[in-house]
C-alpha cells in the first residue's frame, strides 16, 4: 500500500504532463492554420502581380474590329470566267548598285506566284448584241477581259538578298517588288494570249448553252 501511494505523485505527473503536451499540440496546429490563411493571401497576390508583370512585358494582341460597317456601292455581276492563268515571275529589286552598290546597296531576288482570271461580262451585252435572222442567233459579245490579277502571298517569297556592309536595308524593297511582280504576272498573261483564248472559250460555252434554249444555230459576229 505505501508502495502505490509512492508512484501516485509519479503517475500524475506523467498525466499531467500529456494533457499538456496534448494541448500544446492542439494550440500548435491553430497556430499554424492561422499562418497558412494568413499567407494565401498573401501568396496570390504575389502570383497575381507575377502574372500582370508578365502581361505587361509580353503583351497578347487584341484585335477589336468597328461594328460599324460602311458599304460604299453593291454592283450586280454577270462575270463569264473562261480561263486562269497560274504564272510565275522572278523579280529583282535593288537600290543604289553603282560604284558603292558593295557599301549602301541593296538587291533582293523575289519569286512571285500570281493567278490570272479573265472572260467575259456579260453585263456590258446590250439588246442589240442578239439578234435572229431565218432562224439563226447572231451574237456580238463584248471583248474579254481581266477581271483577276494577283499575287499569291502564300507561294511569293524572297529567294536571296544582299545588302551594302554600311546598310540595313531599304524595308520597302520587298513591297516594290511585290507591286512589280503583280504588273509583271499581267503582262505575261497578256503576251501569253489570255485574252484572245478566253473569247474562244466563252464563245465554246455560249454557244452550247444557246442551242440548248433551242437555237438551230449560233453565230458569232
Amino acid at each position: 500500500m505505501e508502495k502505490v501511494r509512492a508512484w501516485l505523485p509519479v503517475v500524475a505527473s506523467l498525466v499531467l504532463i500529456g494533457i499538456v503536451g496534448w494541448g500544446m499540440l492542439q494550440i500548435l496546429d491553430v497556430v499554424r492554420g492561422a499562418a497558412n490563411a494568413t499567407l494565401n493571401p498573401v501568396q496570390q497576390l504575389s502570383e497575381s502581380v507575377s502574372t500582370q508583370v508578365a502581361n505587361v512585358l509580353n503583351p497578347t494582341p487584341t484585335v477589336i474590329p468597328d461594328p460599324v460597317t460602311i458599304v460604299h456601292e453593291v454592283r450586280s455581276m454577270a462575270r463569264l470566267e473562261t480561263i486562269q492563268y497560274s504564272v510565275e515571275k522572278i523579280i529583282t529589286a535593288e537600290t543604289r548598285q553603282g560604284l558603292f552598290g558593295f557599301l549602301v546597296g541593296d538587291r533582293l531576288l523575289f519569286v512571285a506566284h500570281g493567278t490570272v482570271i479573265a472572260g467575259v461580262d456579260l453585263q456590258k451585252l446590250q439588246p442589240e448584241d442578239l439578234r435572229i435572222e431565218d432562224g439563226i442567233l447572231y451574237v456580238t459579245l463584248p471583248p474579254a477581259e481581266i477581271f483577276v490579277a494577283t499575287l499569291e502571298n502564300d507561294k511569293s517569297y524572297v529567294y536571296d538578298r544582299e545588302q551594302g556592309v554600311l546598310t540595313r536595308g531599304d524595308q520597302s524593297l520587298e513591297t516594290v517588288a511585290r507591286q512589280a511582280a503583280e504588273d509583271e504576272i499581267e503582262r505575261a498573261a497578256l503576251a501569253d494570249g489570255i485574252l484572245r483564248q478566253a473569247q474562244i472559250n466563252a464563245e465554246n460555252f455560249l454557244y452550247r448553252f444557246f442551242l440548248q434554249l433551242g437555237f438551230p444555230e449560233v453565230i458569232f459576229e
